[in-house]
């Protein structure tokens, strides 16, 4: 005669067991020792199971965590993708109030910056990290301006889109973001979409109270930037084909002022200033 062990389970999943006689079926006695093992196996089985899909709820709850990006945090991924360009080249248009300016930006990391104007023709703005030099061909007249750590080019709105820019409105604004971090229509019918972050001064002494950026949000490149000042005007500054590691001198931005010119020197501020 041989035994075997069945587990018929309750609703509850409650362990009931019964030994069969197989050779007519008939049940045997159960031994408490059995039925008891038996529960706690099972007892064992369910925790084991509750444990793991708790583990499977951990993990999924964890990775979508990580993958919630703060204003800060993506304004610190911009920065680092401007740390890895070298240089760049691109079409700008700054708006200011009813007056639109175009032309070519070129960018050398760290700080050299250069304006070439189509509109108006001729005007060239050119920093070198040390001076500043407006040439304006209406009046023939050539403005320059030497510039230490602790005073900003008037082009400075140009110059936010560079690693160090980023650097200094990290460090004197409070990000956030317009509408979440999805992209959004640049303009309100407009099919080109970007990220928007809304930066707030830190201090009075910035020159814009608030700025709006506009970021690419597949290349992580500013694509707009909007700086509201204190006069609550309204300053734009377009930026267009962007094209990065070009290679470009230092001799670029080099100025050549034009002979007939006239000079004027720290037209923003004496040295002793």
């Amino acid at each position: 005669m041989s035994l075997e062990v069945y587990c018929v389970r309750q609703p509850l999943c409650l362990g009931k067991f019964a030994i069969w006689n197989n050779e007519n079926r008939v049940p045997a006695v159960v031994p408490a020792g059995i039925e008891q093992a038996e529960n706690l196996r099972y007892s064992n089985v369910m925790r084991r199971c509750f444990l793991s899909v708790f583990l499977l709820f951990l993990s999924v709850f964890l990775i979508n965590a990580q993958e919630i990006i703060t204003a800060e945090r993506y304004m610190e991924m911009v920065s680092e993708q401007y740390g890895q360009i070298k240089d760049y080249e691109a079409n700008i248009t700054i708006i200011s109030g009813t007056t639109e300016m175009t032309g070519v930006v070129s960018h050398l990391a760290p700080s050299f910056l250069r304006i070439d104007f189509s509109k108006p023709a001729e005007q060239v703005i050119v920093f070198n990290g040390e001076l500043l030099t407006i040439y304006l061909p209406e009046y023939r007249a050539v403005l320059n301006q030497s510039i230490n750590q602790t005073r900003r080019p008037a082009a400075s709105g140009a110059s936010m889109a560079s690693a160090q820019g980023l650097t200094l409105l990290r460090r004197n604004y409070i990000p956030s973001f317009v509408s979440g971090p999805e992209p959004v229509p640049l303009d309100g019918n407009s099919g080109e979409r970007v990220v928007k972050l809304r930066l707030t001064r830190r201090s009075i002494s910035e020159g814009f109270r608030e700025i709006i950026v506009s970021v690419n949000p597949n290349t992580r490149l500013i694509r707009r930037l909007e700086g509201r000042t204190i006069a609550d005007g309204l300053v734009q500054f377009d930026f267009h084909d962007v094209k990065p590691n070009r290679g470009i001198p230092e001799q670029r931005f080099i100025y050549d002022s034009p002979a007939s010119a006239n000079m004027y020197n720290n037209f923003l501020f004496r040295d002793s200033d």
